[in-house]
């Protein structure tokens, strides 16, 4: 079927701003980065080919696909995903769609072309990532400008404004301020000149810090040297209540440790009605003895991300006394650093963790 002539109108219009907008992204960009301008003025090209005569793109989403990069680009991070038709999404909010929609019980589409997405069907693009590492970004220190890929580096680095503190914060100084001021500071610092007594006390309140987390590595270690311990790869499938108003939960299949059935159990959000609507995402799991014992069963617990698994877990040990009557835990957090990363969690298939599990012996 023939194109329409409003339809062909409208696609040459479509391109005409196309390469009105990407030529000034090219002259914006040009002092800052020479490889970001030149990936505009391939644009301003492509646009252009576009209205020559008896060319027409092969789907009208491609236009789309092109302004959303070009408007899009300042203003995104480093990881990009598009769809089966060429929308861009930048990680945080590719994982937070697929999150969603695992929460809303749907499947997630792209934001502009509604299309299915998914971490099989879409892909980095790794074209777009390069041009957006050598874009322009300010410097929230000195306010000057850098391309992306060595802003970071001058932030911790090289920035003479950026926060830093006296090396004297080892025995209390608690100054922060701009790395330009800091040797001005040291120089006059008071710390160095206090007392032993004065300083005993400000190393006693810092070792109290330190004294919780030897104590849980402490608490690992000796563990460790039970008589029975076992741990197993755990993968948590998501399931739907049987409720008028279903919620998202998530079990594993029935495994085998220390000689005994388990299964474990999460929710989200300690089964909220609606943790879609929720910025804060959080999971907390449940351990249940499948097994009849004939005497009680006292065990200490973990969970820890899995060998190929990046989530962040920090590690918290949990106790419990096992009988027939009391044979399941009550639920309890899953220790991970944030809500970002329960995210990720969210928007994987399924859930893999290992489980640490240790006897304690009477």
């Amino acid at each position: 079927m023939a194109p329409k002539p409003e339809d062909e109108w409208s696609t040459a219009l479509s391109h005409l701003v196309l390469g009105v907008v990407s030529l000034h992204a090219a002259v914006s960009t040009a002092q800052a980065s020479r490889g970001a301008a030149a990936g505009f003025l391939l644009q301003v090209l492509a646009a252009t080919t576009m209205l020559a005569p008896g060319i027409a793109p092969h789907e009208d989403c491609l236009s789309g696909a092109w302004v959303a990069t070009v408007i899009g680009l300042p203003l995104l991070a480093f990881d990009f995903h598009w769809c089966t038709n060429g929308h861009l999404m930048c990680a945080g909010c590719f994982i937070h769609l697929l999150a969603d929609a695992r929460l809303k019980e749907e499947q997630a589409t792209c934001p502009n072309c509604r299309c299915e997405i998914s971490k099989s069907l879409c892909c980095r693009n790794l074209a777009v990532e390069k041009a957006v590492s050598e874009l322009p970004s300010e410097c929230g220190f000195c306010l000057r400008q850098f391309p992306r890929s060595l802003l970071e580096r001058h932030q911790k680095e090289e920035c003479q404004d950026r926060v830093t503190q006296c090396k004297y914060k080892r025995i209390g100084c608690p100054w922060h301020g701009p790395f330009h001021e800091l040797t001005v500071h040291e120089a006059a610092c008071a710390h160095p000149t206090k007392t032993g007594n004065e300083l005993m006390e400000i190393l006693d309140e810092m070792d109290q810090s330190h004294r919780k987390e030897m104590q849980l590595y402490n608490s690992i270690f000796s563990l460790l040297s039970f008589e029975k311990i076992g741990y197993t790869e755990v993968q948590f499938r998501p399931y739907r209540t049987d409720d008028f108003i279903t919620r998202l939960y998530y079990e594993t299949p029935r495994f085998t440790v220390l000689n005994q059935t388990w299964v474990l159990k999460a929710r989200v959000n300690d089964s909220e009605r609606n943790p879609n609507l929720s910025c804060k995402r959080t999971l907390s799991f449940q351990l249940l003895l499948k097994s009849k014992v004939t005497a009680p069963l006292e065990c200490s617990f973990l969970l820890l991300k899995g060998p190929y698994d990046d989530v962040r877990i920090s590690p918290v040990i949990y106790h419990f006394v096992f009988t027939n009557e009391s044979n399941e835990t009550d639920y309890v957090p899953l220790p991970i650093i944030d809500s970002v990363e329960c995210n990720k969690l969210l928007a994987a298939k399924n859930i893999n963790l290992r489980l640490f599990l240790f006897q304690i012996q009477k």
